[in-house]
């Protein structure tokens, strides 16, 4: 480990002014669970490691206004397990962070690092993609919100400019019944990044929403606007056929965790479960 200035401002002011003095040569650090590996394996070099834990306005918090719920930047996974508004109105986000780590990691990492870290496989990223999550951005200029199908450039890049940092995520909360469910294939159980991992919504008015991680350079969503995927009647041939275009957006590699052959079949298999486990969910909401 290379040596490092660190830095624990009290104010997002003062955050600010450190991102405009350091600029790329800075870390932001919120949970630490991936920039204390970076830092360890010596992937990450930064002159300067600030610590945002510290800072008032992103304390630890989940809050509810008009048709929004928001999650501040130094939430950890396990305050969202303990929230039950996210229990009841996005489960398949609590599913997704269950399979983040292990415990003491969730106690740990945040959901806001979780995605700034921007890997192809973070697991929380195809749940916020197809619940329509919104990240908001902030700097010394000003604020902005950013769609989070907008916020992944490639793997470990965002949207993110100089002097920007994330202050909290938004999810929409949906004023219809839907079926959600999040599921993933692993090397093994327990603790490992995953080789596909997705979430399906299907919304009661007939739109199905799958999104996918491990399977491109970013996480991304597809969706089905006419309703057969929806349809409890429809057969399953026409589901695979929708299915199968909508995967066309996937470009899986080869690597440690599994073929790009393998990944192009079981990307079919996980998007049937993900949808059969949506409808049966949605039927008895």
């Amino acid at each position: 480990m290379q040596p490092f200035a660190y830095a624990r401002p009290a104010t997002l002011a003062d955050a600010f002014a450190l991102l405009d003095e350091h600029g790329p040569d800075a870390c932001l650090l919120a949970g630490g669970t991936d920039v204390v590996v970076g830092l360890r394996n010596r992937t990450l070099r930064p002159e300067m490691v600030i610590d945002l834990k510290q800072v008032a306005e992103l304390q630890p918090a989940i809050s509810e206004e008009g048709s929004w719920l928001t999650i501040t930047a130094t939430t950890a996974l396990a305050g969202i397990d303990e929230d039950q508004r996210i229990h009841a109105r996005f489960p398949a986000l609590i599913e997704a962070a269950a399979t983040v780590g292990s415990a003491q990691i969730r106690n740990r990492a945040t959901l806001t690092g979780n995605i700034c870290h921007a890997s192809p496989a973070a697991d929380t990223a195809p749940a916020l993609l197809a619940y329509g999550a919104r990240v908001n951005v902030a700097s010394a200029r000003g604020t902005r919100r950013v769609d989070l199908d907008e916020f992944f450039v490639g793997p470990g890049k965002t949207v993110l400019q100089r002097g920007e940092l994330v202050t909290a995520i938004d999810l929409p909360i949906a004023a219809e019944r839907r079926g959600a469910a999040f599921a993933r294939i692993t090397r093994r159980r327990g603790v490992d990044l995953a080789t596909i991992s997705i979430c399906c919504v299907v919304e009661s008015a007939g739109r199905t929403v799958l999104a996918y991680g491990a399977v491109g350079p970013r996480p991304f969503m597809v969706a089905d606007e006419s309703g057969l995927l929806a349809d409890p009647a429809a057969r399953d041939g026409a589901k695979d056929e929708v299915l199968r275009q909508l995967l066309t957006k996937a470009s899986p590699i080869s690597d440690v965790r599994g073929s790009r052959e393998y990944r192009e079949a079981m990307l079919l298999v996980m998007s049937r479960r993900a949808l059969r486990a949506s409808l049966e969910r949605l039927r008895a909401a």
